[in-house]
């Protein structure tokens, strides 16, 4: 039987399937698009399932391309993401130190985050990320919050920006 949220679903992504299927690489735009659509920003296996259907296309396939690339989420995310780079250069500047930081900033012990490429805090506010490269190397070490990027960046300025972040939700 399906839901009243599952019907809303799949007829939204009716639409985006529409837009996108005669077109190149219309799997990925149907991801993309898909996952914008839920609040958490990621794709439920409910979503995945559906898109595999409607593209007649393997579950696995669908599956496949969005465990590939790290901007699909298969998890909930947070309503705010910071994003650390893990490159050589940023590494060797101080990036490690950085993301221990934020897990302590958030009471995150190392055993929840071990082997884990995101981490969601359980207030679901933020969601922290490791990518391998931003490509900004000369201005590193550098994080990513909501998609800004924040050069030669150390502990201090990154609590603050959390703390500003977390005022503001309070308001």
């Amino acid at each position: 039987m399906k839901t009243e949220e599952n019907v809303l679903t799949a007829t939204l992504l009716d639409k985006i399937i529409s837009r996108h299927k005669d077109q190149p690489g219309f799997l990925l735009s149907t991801l993309e698009e898909a996952q914008k659509l839920n609040p958490h920003r990621y794709l439920p296996k409910e979503t995945l399932t559906i898109i595999s259907r409607k593209l007649n296309i393997p579950y696995s396939q669908v599956y496949s391309v969005a465990t590939f690339y790290s901007f699909f989420n298969l998890a909930p995310q947070g309503d705010h993401t910071i994003t650390i780079c893990r490159g050589t250069a940023c590494h060797t500047k101080g990036s490690k130190a950085l993301l221990d930081d934020v897990n302590h900033f958030f009471d995150i012990k190392p055993e929840e985050v071990r082997g884990k490429s995101s981490f969601t805090t359980k207030d679901n506010m933020f969601t922290i990320k490791t990518v391998a490269c931003f490509g900004q190397c000369a201005l590193s070490p550098v994080v990513a919050i909501d998609d800004v990027i924040y050069s030669n960046m150390n502990s201090q300025k990154l609590q603050k920006i959390i703390e500003v972040i977390r005022k503001k939700k309070k308001k």
